[in-house]
C-alpha cells in the first residue's frame, strides 16, 4: 500500500511518549531562564488553584457522594488542563519529567539545572497559590456553603495528622505516591493525544479518580489549603506543611518516578539509544 495513503494516527504511540517528555525536560532547562521557568510555575500554582476553587463551587451542596466526587474531578481537572495546553510549569507534571530527563541521559551525569528546575516548579506553584488565594479572598469572600465544602475538604487533608505518629505521616507518602501515578499518566496520556478533545479526556478521568480517591497531590493541597487559610479557619501553614505538603511531595516525587518514568522508560527503552 502506497504509504502517502496510510491515514496519520490520531495519537502518539505509548513508546514515543517517554522520549517526548526527557526532549521537554531539555528544553525548559537549556532553552528558558530559570526566571522564566519560574514565571511558569507561578502560573501553573495559580491554575491548579483556580481548578481548587472551581471544584468547590460545583460540587458545594451536593450531599451524594458519587456526584459530589465527579464534580469536584471535573472541577479540578480545569486546571490541571490549564497547565497542559499553556505548558506551564506544575511540580507533580515536572516529577516524571526530570526522571524521564535523568533517565534519557547517555552519561548518566547528574546535572544541576535538574535540581533547579525541579526547585522552581515547587517554590513557584506554592507563590501561584497562596497569591491567588489571597486575591480571592479580598475579592470574592466565599458563602455559606462554599465555606463549610471547604472546610470538609481541608479536614479530609489533614485527616492523617489525627494519629500522630510516624506510620500516619508515611501513610501520606504513600497517598502521594498514588496521586501522582495517577497526575503522571495523565500527563501521560495528554501528551498521547493529537486534539484538545483527545488530551482532555485522560486528564479528567485520571484527575477525577485521584480526586475522588483524596491521594495526596501537593500542589492541589496547597491550592485548597491557599484558598482557606485568609478565611482563618484553616488548619493553618505549619501543620499543613508538616502533616500533608511535605510527605505528600515527597510522595509524589517517589511515587512519579517509580510508578511512570522508570516502568515505561525501560518497558520501552531509551530513544537515546
Amino acid at each position: 500500500m502506497d504509504a502517502s495513503k496510510i491515514p496519520s494516527e490520531h495519537f502518539v504511540q505509548s513508546q514515543h511518549v517517554m522520549g517526548e517528555m526527557a526532549h521537554h525536560a531539555r528544553q525548559a532547562m537549556t532553552e528558558r531562564a530559570w526566571w522564566q521557568n519560574l514565571i511558569l510555575a507561578v502560573m501553573a500554582g495559580a491554575f491548579i488553584t483556580v481548578g481548587a476553587l472551581f471544584s468547590l463551587l460545583l460540587s458545594a451542596g451536593v450531599d451524594a457522594p458519587g456526584p459530589s466526587a465527579l464534580l469536584l474531578g471535573l472541577g479540578f481537572s480545569t486546571g490541571f488542563f490549564f497547565v497542559i495546553l499553556s505548558q506551564a510549569v506544575l511540580f507533580t507534571e515536572v516529577n516524571v519529567l526530570v526522571p524521564a530527563r535523568i533517565l534519557d541521559m547517555t552519561t548518566h551525569r547528574f546535572c544541576l539545572r535538574l535540581g533547579i528546575f525541579w526547585s522552581l516548579a515547587i517554590v513557584g506553584n506554592l507563590l501561584g497559590a497562596l497569591g491567588l488565594g489571597i486575591l480571592i479572598h479580598i475579592a470574592h469572600p466565599f458563602d455559606g456553603q462554599t465555606l463549610v465544602e471547604l472546610q470538609h475538604l481541608s479536614d479530609k487533608k489533614m485527616a492523617f495528622r489525627e494519629g500522630g505518629g510516624v506510620l500516619d505521616w508515611l501513610r501520606v507518602v504513600l497517598s502521594g505516591m498514588l496521586a501522582n501515578w495517577l497526575v503522571g499518566m495523565a500527563a501521560f496520556f495528554a501528551l498521547m493525544g493529537r486534539t484538545i478533545i483527545g488530551k482532555y479526556i485522560p486528564v479528567l478521568l485520571a484527575v477525577t479518580l485521584f480526586v475522588a480517591a483524596n491521594f495526596q497531590h501537593s500542589p492541589a493541597n496547597a491550592g485548597y489549603f491557599a484558598l482557606i487559610m485568609p478565611t482563618g479557619t484553616g488548619p493553618g501553614w505549619q501543620p499543613a506543611f508538616l502533616w500533608n505538603l511535605l510527605p505528600a511531595a515527597l510522595g509524589n516525587i517517589i511515587g512519579a518516578t517509580l510508578f511512570v518514568a522508570v516502568p515505561f522508560h525501560y518497558a520501552f527503552g531509551s530513544p537515546s539509544r
